[in-house]
């Protein structure tokens, strides 16, 4: 395994929302990664190099992988003999077509695949129990009150202790809050949305009610935005780059943009930030992922990584956080101009 940097800064941990839990400000996912193109060895090296730099929260979903990803995680845990109490494991239930052979009730968020979903997680991922479990969509075929209903059930059987969402409206956060305040449950402790320099309106503008209300904690994926914000594909994707070659859906879709006006606009704005990372004395990765982390409603930023090499340079952006001043930071947004 990697040998830990002597130089890497001392991880961060943060409140989840208005919770007692603490997660490392940094996390660890395996979307597009574990249980796909990257095979096991390397999954756990990777997954024990977060590990070893104080990482401790990882998080993954049924969808991944066809649920391979849970199986990868899961291993890692029981390989490296890692306690369940000094780890924080997530997963997200919606796409579980992989648990059958018939999609119909694999999908969703219904009473029944909420619960034999979580399960077969569990079974997957080896454990009792996962500290988060995400709805990973919006279900508007469901009524809410079932789905509410199910993932407290889910908490109460000592399957999950917090439950949250993954990319709803603030609208529907809002009324499951107030079907469960009803109902006398628990209601979305997190949310785990898209956040980062190119897309922000739901963080910055939509949730702002949620904070305050009911102190709803953010586990944000895509910090580089499929790497666009490294500044990586300003000439071009390469052909040979998860980009350029992955079959996954999203990334397929995000291939589709290169070829538009939008995709152009973005690689504008990519290379005018280039001067500021210079200024500070870091990279364009670094400066996107410290820039997530300092949104004070961030509990954590969710990173991949395909080699351990990644891991502690996500690492390092905390480094970079005290020079993120005032002043920086609207230098940054005037980049967007």
């Amino acid at each position: 395994m990697t040998p830990i940097p002597e130089d890497l800064p001392k991880m961060q941990y943060r409140f989840l929302g208005r919770s007692g839990l603490q997660v490392s400000a940094i996390s660890l996912g395996g979307w597009l990664t574990y249980g796909g193109h990257v095979d096991d060895d390397y999954a756990h090296a990777c997954l024990k190099a977060a590990y070893d730099s104080g990482i401790n929260f990882f998080d993954c979903a049924e969808e991944y992988s066809g649920g391979d990803s849970e199986r990868v995680i899961g291993k890692a845990i029981k390989r490296f003999g890692w306690k369940r109490n000094d780890i924080v494991v997530s997963t997200k239930i919606y796409w579980g077509q992989a648990n059958g052979n018939n999609p119909v009730n694999n999908t969703g968020l219904s009473r029944k695949h909420i619960i034999e979903g979580v399960a077969a997680s569990l079974s997957r991922l080896g454990l009792t129990y996962v500290d988060l479990i995400y709805a990973h969509r919006p279900d508007r075929s469901t009524p809410i009150e079932e789905t509410v209903r199910a993932f407290n059930h889910v908490i109460n059987s000592g399957q999950a202790f917090y439950w949250g969402t993954s990319e709803w409206l603030a609208s529907e956060i809002e009324t499951a809050w107030r079907v469960a305040d009803r109902l006398g449950l628990i209601g979305p402790l997190m949310e785990q949305p898209q956040y980062n320099m190119l897309v922000r309106e739901r963080v910055e503008r939509d949730y702002v009610g949620l904070y305050r209300e009911h102190g709803l904690g953010i586990t944000s994926y895509s910090p580089l935005k499929a790497g666009i914000l490294t500044g990586k594909y300003v000439e071009g994707v390469p052909e040979d780059s998860r980009l350029g070659k992955s079959g996954d859906e999203w990334v397929v879709g995000v291939r589709e943009r290169t070829k538009g006006v939008e995709w152009r606009r973005e690689m504008e704005v990519v290379k005018r930030l280039k001067p500021v990372a210079e200024k500070l004395g870091t990279d364009q990765a670094a400066l996107a992922l410290a820039w997530v982390l300092k949104n004070p409603n961030v509990s954590s930023a969710i990173t991949g990584a395909s080699r351990p090499e990644q891991v502690f340079m996500s690492v390092r952006a905390l480094d970079l956080l005290p020079k993120l001043t005032a002043e920086v930071m609207e230098e940054i947004d005037k980049r967007f101009d």
